[in-house]
């Protein structure tokens, strides 16, 4: 009995970096992407409505309409509408303030940072009707031909119609 519990105490250590582990394992990734991969993203084919938020975890009407995109996350979830938030925080805030918040805030949806320094080069290449202001969203369907684009905060009524005015036949 008395090496049994020896046994457990020895474990016990590896048991506790387990826990601690498990939740950072699981916790949302943050994926790192140049205008390339966004601008794919833009042009991709197929029947998907995607909608696709420009934000930053320092301007508060950006996150005060985080949980509308993660409500529409949940919605159509099991339907062809994809939500990527992407993060226009500097790279050099990464793991500082990007991750933590992502973390702290729950998000599910697909959380991009772009790595670009040339702030005019990506918006005009994003949208030439974009000015540069936080928060923008773009939702669109390229098979439909369906794009729109909103340079304001979003409440979840408002991002609602837009997907379904993108999604309609």
């Amino acid at each position: 009995m008395k090496h049994m519990q020896l046994r457990f105490l020895a474990f016990l250590p590896l048991f506790g970096l387990l826990l601690l582990a498990g939740p950072a394992a699981r916790a949302q990734q943050v994926r790192v992407v140049k205008l390339p991969a966004l601008q794919e993203l833009l042009r991709r084919s197929g029947d998907t409505t995607y909608v696709v938020n420009f934000w930053a975890t320092w301007c508060k009407p950006c996150i005060e309409e985080l949980p509308n995109f993660e409500q529409l996350r949940t919605r159509y979830a099991r339907q062809n509408v994809r939500v990527v938030l992407v993060s226009l925080d500097f790279p050099s805030k990464l793991d500082a303030k990007v991750r933590p918040f992502v973390q702290r805030q729950g998000l599910k949806s697909a959380v991009w940072l772009l790595s670009e320094t040339d702030q005019n080069a990506y918006i005009e290449a994003i949208d030439p009707k974009w000015t540069g202001a936080l928060p923008f969203t773009v939702v669109y369907n390229n098979a439909r031909q369906r794009r729109r684009s909103f340079e304001q905060a979003l409440s979840a009524a408002e991002l609602e119609a837009a997907v379904q005015a993108v999604r309609v036949p």
